[in-house]
């Protein structure tokens, strides 16, 4: 990314030359947890000497034993050799007051998520600190510029959001606060290149980029789940097997602690004063309630007590498959399965005009999600199937159906997709169904994070490939379906959800009208 940039609460910067912190200054970490380790870690390995401090006694020195341990296992691994350990044993320090980081260039806080705590380690360290030394926060919730509301330079500060585990995810979010000045926000940027990250420039609003942006891809799973169309483990196969993504939403919410997950989206939730577009869910609530917060509490949405099976997806049972079909019109992004029904010996019959949809033997039709449900077509049965990242490599589809589709429709829609050797789930009449609402969903949230300043389209792409490794970044995969199509998916979710949960941003209509005045020409 270029070092010219815009973001809401910092003018435009223009660095002509790296301004990344010298390899001879020093670095502190005050907080000495898993995450305070973790940059300790990184700063220590890409050369500074570095100063650990915690209010705790004794705890800064049992964190420089621990990274010790960890430089020890990355010499064994071959990662790291013996002479960099050495020297980078000799350059990390334990603190056991504050006063002993005055010599810090750049201070990052790694402490608990409580603004008046923050506040108050912030406003000691600008009476140990020089006048040029960054403070800055890792805080993944809380308002940098709230943070940085009490200081007598501000300017100076701006948001470190680095991600779990921060040796090894290369992600940082550098958020620039209300009164971050630009030169200071170029510097962190540069010296997270230095230190081997992917920086990303954002402003400061409510979760940042990857914490705004992903909430759908927890919050539609829930719904869908909540609605009783498909029970979790279906649920996040489609998302792994059908969307590409690397965990689907109850294991990797079941990962990251259901209490931590439910905290952040309600955070993101009242800070945007209520919008429904980030309402927490009800079910997971209950979970919380209960004390099922995922792994490390022994059970979530899943058991983890020894011996216990993990429930498996639905998937249908085997059935014939069709000897011939027939495609009317365009199928759009689902377009590449005419060719693989080809291949698999189907034989295949285009008709160029008419609804978009696939006639199968019966005369039911097979039509790619759209936001609408089954049943609202009269006297046509409809099956529908879900989006797909790519419908070649996906080892699983998704159909959907109503109680009008008659069960040999349905086994000639299983049968189409068992012949690709595809798995295949059939879930509840659900508008939208898993995938198609999911990736609607995060392609708002993300064109409207561009629209308002958070971020440029290509770093709320980064973030959300590196920050929560998605398959790709949800512009990138909007523009790949199309602004009309998405537009239209999240019109039609509108209309049978009409909360403004579903309502198209101006940013999302914005593209689309865009689009169609770019295809009259």
């Amino acid at each position: 990314m270029s070092a010219n940039v815009t973001v809401r609460g910092s003018d435009d910067v223009t660095a002509s030359e790296p301004t990344a912190l010298a390899q001879d200054r020093t670095v502190a970490v005050v907080g000495t947890g898993t995450m305070g380790q973790g940059i300790a870690q990184v700063a220590l390995v890409a050369g500074h000497t570095v100063r650990l401090y915690d209010n705790a006694p004794g705890r800064a020195a049992e964190a420089v034993s621990a990274l010790t341990a960890r430089l020890d296992r990355l010499v064994e691994k071959g990662r790291l050799d013996a002479a960099a350990r050495e020297a980078a044993v000799g350059r990390l320090h334990a603190s056991e007051e504050l006063a002993e980081l005055a010599d810090a260039a750049l201070v990052v806080e790694a402490i608990v998520e409580h603004l008046p705590v923050k506040q108050q380690l912030f406003a000691d360290l600008e009476k140990v600190v020089g006048d040029d030394t960054v403070l800055a926060t890792n805080t993944s919730s809380l308002s940098v510029t709230a943070i940085a509301g009490g200081l007598r330079l501000p300017g100076r500060f701006v948001g470190l959001h680095f991600f779990n585990p921060a040796p090894l995810l290369p992600l940082v979010e550098v958020v620039s606060g209300f009164a971050t000045d630009a030169d200071v926000a170029t510097r962190a940027y540069e010296t997270m290149k230095g230190w081997g990250k992917t920086p990303v420039r954002c402003a400061d609003t409510p979760g940042f980029i990857v914490n705004r942006v992903a909430r759908p891809f927890y919050a539609e799973a829930l719904r869908v789940y909540e609605e009783g169309a498909a029970d979790p483990a279906t649920i996040d196969a489609a998302l792994r097997e059908c969307g590409g993504f690397r965990m689907g939403p109850f294991e990797l919410t079941d990962l990251i602690g259901q209490d931590v997950n439910e905290a952040v989206t309600r955070s993101v939730w009242e800070s945007f004063y209520q919008d429904p577009k980030f309402t927490p869910s009800l079910a997971q609530r209950r979970l919380v309630e209960s004390g099922r917060l995922g792994r490390k509490s022994g059970h979530g949405w899943f058991s983890y007590a020894e011996g216990a099976e993990r429930p498996e997806p639905h998937t249908a049972p085997p059935a014939a498959a069709p000897k011939r079909i027939v495609v009317q019109g365009d199928l759009g992004p689902a377009e590449p399965l005419v060719g693989l029904f080809e291949a698999a010996g189907i034989t295949v019959r285009r008709r160029k005009r008419g609804y978009d949809h696939i006639v199968l033997p019966g005369g039911g039709w097979l039509m790619l999600a759209d936001g609408e449900s089954s049943f609202e077509f009269v006297p046509e049965e409809i099956v529908y199937f879900d989006l797909a990242l790519d419908y070649e490599r996906a080892s699983r589809i998704v159909l959907s159906t109503g109680r009008r589709t008659a069960p040999e429709t349905l086994a000639e829609a299983v049968g189409l997709f068992q012949a690709l050797g595809k798995q295949v789930s059939v879930i509840g009449d659900v508008p939208g169904m898993i995938v198609a609402r999911t990736v609607a969903m995060l392609a708002d949230l993300a064109a409207d994070a561009v629209d308002r300043g958070v971020a440029t389209a290509e770093d709320v792409d980064t973030a959300m490939r590196l920050g929560v490794n998605y398959p790709a970044g949800p512009l990138e995969w909007a523009e790949k379906l199309g602004p009309q199509r998405v537009c239209d998916l999240l019109r039609a979710l509108h209309e049978r959800y009409p909360t403004g949960r579903y309502g198209p941003s101006r940013a999302t209509a914005r593209r689309c009208a865009d689009a169609d005045e770019e295809d009259s020409r």
